[in-house]
């Protein structure tokens, strides 16, 4: 079994687990045949869900866990779980078993067990949550969305690094466009760590594709592919964002039904809102990636459905499936010469 394939699942994490996550895995299986299954968790309870499926069955492998980590735990008590569903998933990609993992359990837990266990990639400072959602441009990725407080001009240059390859893989785009979150879009605007990380960024290799600075309406305007900020503004951003498109379907759903002609008028504007269901299901967004470890790491929403469920597996398959992390490397790699070779240059003269 080649390790390029294969994604060790955590099957008891989430709100309806493991029969959500065994159904997801199933759509999954179909969409990507080649792939490969390994299931952590309690076999009497996972093993006849997965001997039921069509598909699921040929391309996985089951591995009884006797512990889960639920979904109320304190990471400090997960960390001594060894035999957790969770932590056995996390394990196989420490031992080269497999390439990823996925798990909509415990986000504290998984945060805590992956970077304790698997540890960040050679030249990354701190890892970053990265996350993708709706746009009036199309799909949009923002990081970091929650991991990192306490930060430095150094690591949003990593975010914004980390940020561009994702959206190259997952969004499918040749040359994403990124930009700082700030206050506004001036070059004078925000503290001195963020004009420090633009300026460096202007001298980069991806330089051409830095914006500059934008500011909170520019998330929903799709002004940039990539949105890249420091974890505590970014969290509040998401949850400000996610809140706003909850209101605007509690809105719409007020408006069609509040009398007889507001009820002719859905059913004449019916198409077009199916669309629009259709473009801002959360499920098609399912799937935050913890960026900059060694190895794929993605935390599923724990309230998610199967389809939703599979879709976060797509997105772990196609970080597998490009290299995901050899492409950071590289991109470090190519970063750190650029910024060196002005001072090697300027020795050189002296």
């Amino acid at each position: 079994m080649s390790r390029s394939n294969v994604l060790a699942v955590d099957a008891m994490g989430g709100d309806e687990a493991p029969a959500m996550v065994i159904a997801g895995l199933e759509i999954a299986a179909v969409r990507q045949p080649l792939a490969k299954f390994l299931i952590y968790g309690d076999e009497t309870v996972i093993g006849p869900l997965v001997a039921k499926t069509k598909r699921l069955k040929a391309q996985s492998v089951l591995y009884h866990a006797t512990e889960t980590i639920t979904g109320d735990m304190k990471p400090t008590i997960a960390l001594r779980l060894r035999d957790s569903s969770m932590r056995r998933a996390i394990d196989a990609v420490l031992a080269g078993e497999a390439a990823g993992v996925i798990s909509a359990g415990n986000t504290g837990a998984l945060l805590a067990l992956s970077k304790i266990v698997l540890k960040t990639l050679k030249g990354i400072d701190r890892p970053a949550m990265a996350a993708i959602g709706p746009s009036a441009k199309g799909d949009v990725v923002m990081l970091d969305l929650g991991l990192n407080v306490v930060y430095d001009a150094r690591n949003l240059v990593e975010f914004a690094l980390m940020g561009e390859i994702f959206a190259k893989v997952v969004l499918g785009l040749p040359a994403p466009s990124f930009g700082l979150l700030n206050i506004g879009s001036e070059e004078g605007k925000g503290d001195e760590t963020l004009r420090s990380a633009a300026a460096t960024l202007r001298d980069s290799p991806i330089g051409k594709q830095f914006y500059g600075f934008v500011e909170g309406h520019d998330i929903a305007a799709g002004t940039v592919d990539v949105v890249v900020t420091d974890g505590f503004t970014g969290n509040v951003a998401l949850k400000t964002g996610e809140g706003a498109l909850k209101l605007v379907g509690e809105l719409l759903k007020k408006v069609f039904t509040s009398g007889p002609l507001a009820r002719v008028g859905y059913v004449l504007a019916r198409g077009g809102l199916q669309r629009l269901k259709e473009w801002l299901d959360p499920r098609r967004y399912n799937g935050a990636v913890l960026l900059g470890l060694n190895g794929v790491v993605v935390k599923s929403h724990g309230g998610t459905d199967a389809e939703g469920f599979a879709h976060a597996v797509d997105v772990a398959l196609d970080m597998i499936t490009h290299d995901f992390n050899q492409m950071i490397i590289e991109g470090l790699a190519a970063l750190d010469q650029a910024i060196l070779a002005p001072e090697v240059g300027s020795v050189s003269n002296v």
